[in-house]
């Protein structure tokens, strides 16, 4: 979700973005009954993370395909910073920020002129292949593919993020 706001701000104000670190990231769903569906499940799942408890979602959500290859501490981790998170503001972030509600960006990828890095890690494969899309798609960007990291590289591989946003 982080890169696609990240995204949508370089592309609506390109003259205050010197440079952008990408982490495990899509420019959007680009066809629209996929997003309209993905907007529905959107929904659906906001509404049970405002019917609660947190506990359930953060089950329903270690169990997604994309985290599948995490780590038991990283499952941890989420879990317990996920039970310090609001639900009302979940369900909200679900509805305005998730990638059903979200512009596709693919076709606007060549009007950003600066420096971009993406990263995506080696077990997650699904966005190996979107970050290779995007390097491609940008004029200056630059694919890292952090080894033997999954989804979640700013846990997995701090390094590897701090040494995308230092160079």
């Amino acid at each position: 979700m982080g890169a696609r706001l990240a995204l949508h701000a370089a592309l609506a104000m390109p003259e205050r973005v010197e440079r952008l670190v990408l982490v495990s990231a899509s420019a959007g769903i680009e066809d629209d009954a996929e997003r309209a569906a993905r907007a529905a499940a959107d929904e659906a799942l906001a509404a049970a993370i405002e019917r609660g408890p947190i506990d359930e979602f953060i089950a329903r959500w270690a169990r997604l395909p994309l985290f599948e290859s995490d780590p038991p501490w990283v499952r941890e981790k989420v879990a317990s910073e996920g039970r310090d998170c609001d639900p009302a503001v979940l369900a909200a972030c679900l509805r305005s920020l998730g990638a059903g509600a979200m512009t596709p960006m693919w076709d606007r990828l060549g009007e950003l002129a600066m420096e971009v890095a993406v990263l995506a890690g080696e077990r997650d494969s699904r966005y190996v292949e979107l970050g290779r899309r995007l390097a491609a798609g940008l004029p200056r960007a630059k694919l890292t593919v952090v080894a033997d990291a999954g989804h979640r590289i700013a846990l997995e591989a701090p390094g590897a993020v701090a040494a995308a946003i230092s160079d």
